[in-house]
């Protein structure tokens, strides 16, 4: 799923593969429960968490990885050490296997994104 039409994060989970759905489901309470203040909606085909009208995290199941789009760099760069164990874009770490998902790294970055705003890339 590379882009989706749903107009919710509801709908967008629901139409996900039956393998991928827990895992976005788990990845998207992480986000909710670290990300206070911050709405939910759906932009540019994924689930994203805007603060003030401005995307810092999405989410999406792509066609070969589990996504997890962290816009912020300042938060990217603090966590560089336990990023570079893993698949890393300019703003986008990339899950293999819905088992390959860290939920705590998830969290620990939601959380970091959560604690003061930042620069959006």
């Amino acid at each position: 799923m590379v882009s989706s039409s749903a107009a919710t994060v509801d709908e967008y989970l629901a139409a996900l593969p039956d393998d991928r759905r827990p895992v976005m489901t788990a990845i998207r309470d992480v986000c909710r429960a670290e990300l206070p203040g911050f709405t939910e909606a759906m932009a540019h085909g994924m689930p994203c968490y805007l603060r003030e009208g401005e995307a810092e995290i999405a989410i999406a199941s792509q066609k070969r990885h589990i996504a997890f789009y962290l816009m912020r760099t300042d938060v990217k760069d603090a966590f560089a050490s336990r990023l570079a164990a893993h698949d890393m874009g300019k703003g986008c770490l990339r899950f293999p296997t819905p088992a390959k998902v860290d939920l705590d790294l998830v969290r620990d970055l939601a959380r970091a994104t959560a604690k003061a705003p930042g620069p959006v890339c």
